[in-house]
């Protein structure tokens, strides 16, 4: 099996809620698409209180009740070297994309952006932070994960040239 041809990287605060939920919405969507050979996804965190723990209950339900799987996540704290492995970070929200910036070391920082710029519909930057919340929480990130795991994915079948 070939190296895919690019590599995306979501990131969130812990990574137990928004950013393993992106991370399983673009495989299932890729998968969909068939552009899973093409595309790779990972997910981690800025901090590392939750490293090694799977998403949490509520992300995995909400996920489930729409046909995503999330059980086999783990968290992960972001690394400076995931800048040069990773065609593009998508921060979760503006402070994760102000952090990134922050790591990224010149010109890396373009492939650098906020998850929902791909999204505009939606009409917000942010995917907001379910953790403190119940489950329509849960659902309202899950309803803007879906739009922009949509949108990055028809830009980056532009990017390949697939489609």
């Amino acid at each position: 099996m070939s190296a895919p041809d690019l590599r995306i990287l979501f990131v969130c605060t812990g990574n137990i809620c928004r950013s393993p939920s992106a991370e399983g919405v673009f495989r299932h969507m890729l998968a969909a698409e068939g552009l899973s050979d093409r595309i790779a996804a990972d997910s981690c965190g800025m901090a590392g209180y939750h490293v090694g723990e799977p998403p949490t209950r509520a992300a995995q339900r909400a996920a489930a009740a729409r046909g995503y799987d999330l059980s086999a996540l783990r968290a992960r704290r972001f690394e400076r070297p995931d800048v040069a492995r990773f065609d593009l970070l998508l921060a979760m929200d503006a402070g994760h994309h102000a952090q990134l910036l922050r790591a990224a070391p010149g010109a890396a920082g373009e492939r650098i952006a906020l998850f929902l710029d791909a999204a505009p519909e939606v009409g917000r930057a942010d995917v907001p932070d379910p953790y403190y919340g119940g489950a329509d929480e849960y659902e309202y990130a899950l309803d803007l994960i879906e739009a922009g795991c949509r949108g990055w994915i028809g830009r980056l079948r532009d990017r390949l040239g697939s489609g």
